[in-house]
């Protein structure tokens, strides 16, 4: 047996080997999965737009006019006049200077995290100089893990969402230090503390980074995000989105102001050298902005599946923590429960997929929701007596709502922190 097979048992043994499933078709609320109709309930497809109709024909449409890849870097040929118009659109969205596109959230985070860790400090810092460090939320998604890495900068993993923690590593760091966060966290569905966190930004001279993801177009007004709702657009330096997930599309965007673009555009390595998005992408992700412009009460019809969600599975005796977002974490513990627990739930038409370690810290595996504003009622309710039903045939329980693990979601972040992390 050779290292790569043993390592491939091993997984299979600790129930965390994973294969790909082949759907067919376009993402929505009823997909074919591997030939059989299912509900989809482990999709990023919040608001519904990867499969409309407009979004679709926009692609199409770019496709014939400017083709399907760009052929070359943003910095070489590959920047076109598509992805002008998404950058001018997206930083009007946002309310920001300037906007430039990415070809991924991966690569967006792992560019401006190093990016900016390399800055001098602020001009009318008054706090001692010294070497930049990158403070960052210990659930914060492996692309920012990554990004951490990247900048080869100190690390101070902060326990999640803890003011005091973070305030605490604050106090010595050399001013433009780098405050890093996911504002909707992707495996637990919370809210960061964005205000709290701005506050000892600016308290502490350091640059501020807020990762949207999950947050454009599921919260804030118009589906602008958690920094929108928290009213925080001239406080935060950096927002990231993606394109991926409530628009539909693919690639990921940076607004800023228009200094830090431009910094960014010169010093991005993520950027520099990766082959710009391709057209029909960018194009279906403009259409789908346009969309959510048009009909906020998508973003609405989000907020209230995912409350019906809640309900629905409280009623079927399922516990569910507290939360406002479209995800919804049902925790088991054991990897291999999990898996079950899943397959229990596709076998009753139902598709969400377990998440484990290391997605997931050790013990706290669990079944991740996400919601879709084009899920019915009746789907919804469907879903949570399937899942209830699975748990029960299996003999699965829980772990309480409210007592989630506080082991982080990526343990290796706190292992590979140097010096200040806890």
């Amino acid at each position: 047996m050779s290292e790569v097979e043993a390592a491939l048992e091993e997984l299979s043994r600790l129930g965390l080997h994973r294969s790909t499933r082949l759907i067919s078709g376009p993402q929505g609320p009823q997909v074919l999965l591997e030939g059989r109709p299912v509900l989809l309930l482990c999709s990023n497809n919040y608001l519904g737009f990867a499969d409309h109709p407009r979004v679709r024909e926009a692609a199409a449409e770019a496709a014939m006019r400017w083709g399907v890849g760009a052929g070359a870097s943003r910095l070489v040929s590959g920047t076109m006049t598509i992805h002008d118009m998404l950058e001018q659109r997206l930083a009007e969205f946002e309310q920001s200077e300037s906007c430039v596109l990415f070809g991924s959230g991966y690569l967006a985070n792992m560019g401006v995290i190093a990016a900016l860790a390399q800055l001098p400090p602020p001009r009318n810092a008054d706090r001692r100089a010294g070497d930049r460090i990158v403070f960052s939320d210990a659930l914060n998604h492996a692309s920012i893990v990554d990004g951490c890495r990247l900048a080869r900068a100190e690390t101070f993993v902060y326990a999640h969402c803890d003011l005091d923690h973070l305030a605490w590593g604050l106090r010595k760091a050399p001013a433009g230090s780098v405050i890093v966060t996911d504002s909707v966290f992707s495996m637990d569905g919370d809210v960061a503390p964005l205000i709290g966190i701005a506050e000892l930004a600016a308290r502490y001279d350091a640059r501020l980074i807020v990762d949207e993801a999950h947050a454009t177009g599921a919260l804030g007004p118009g589906g602008r995000g958690a920094v929108a709702g928290a009213g925080l657009e001239r406080q935060v330096d950096v927002v990231v989105g993606t394109l991926g997930k409530a628009l539909g599309s693919y690639g990921a965007y940076v607004c800023a102001s228009s200094a830090i673009v431009e910094y960014l555009v010169n010093a991005a390595r993520t950027l520099i050298f990766s082959t710009a998005p391709p057209p029909p992408a960018v194009a279906g992700a403009l259409a789908a902005l346009e969309l959510l412009c048009e009909q906020p009460r998508r973003v609405e019809k989000l907020q209230a599946n995912s409350a019906l969600m809640r309900a629905a599975l409280t009623h079927a005796g399922v516990p569910v923590a507290d939360g406002a977002t479209q995800i919804i974490p049902l925790i088991v513990g054991d990897a291999q429960a999990t898996v079950a627990l899943s397959e229990a739930a596709l076998a009753r038409g139902v598709f969400v997929q377990a998440i484990r370690p290391p997605t997931v810290a050790a013990g706290s595996s669990r079944l991740r929701l996400t919601l879709m504003a084009s899920h019915s009622a009746n789907e919804i309710n469907r879903a949570a007596e399937a899942i209830a039903a699975g748990a029960a045939e299996i003999g699965v329980s829980f772990v309480a709502a409210g007592k989630p693990p506080t082991a982080t979601i990526e343990s290796e972040h706190a292992q590979a922190a140097v010096g200040h992390a806890a």
